[in-house]
């Protein structure tokens, strides 16, 4: 028996928000991890908050350019938003 389909819609309380934010945020850079070893590919994933904190992965020899890229992608984001 399979899962329901839950509704996409957005968690209208904060703390509730918050906490479901880092439990999938865990999960996806899980997947990602999997995807990486179990494949051999490289994998980049880029996730802000809605307070505006930037996690990442990179899987993969690639790891110095992308953290990179990101770090400059961010500031130039977050300067041009102000």
């Amino acid at each position: 028996m399979g899962r329901g389909k839950v509704e996409m819609r957005p968690i209208e309380d904060k703390s509730t928000r918050q906490v479901t934010f880092s439990k999938r945020k865990r999960g996806l850079l899980k997947k990602a991890r999997e995807l990486s070893v179990l494949c051999d590919v490289e994998v980049a994933v880029i996730v802000f908050s809605a307070g505006g904190k930037l996690y990442e992965f990179s899987g993969g020899e690639r790891y110095a350019l992308f953290s990179s890229v990101i770090s400059s992608f961010s500031y130039n984001f977050f300067r041009c938003a102000d």
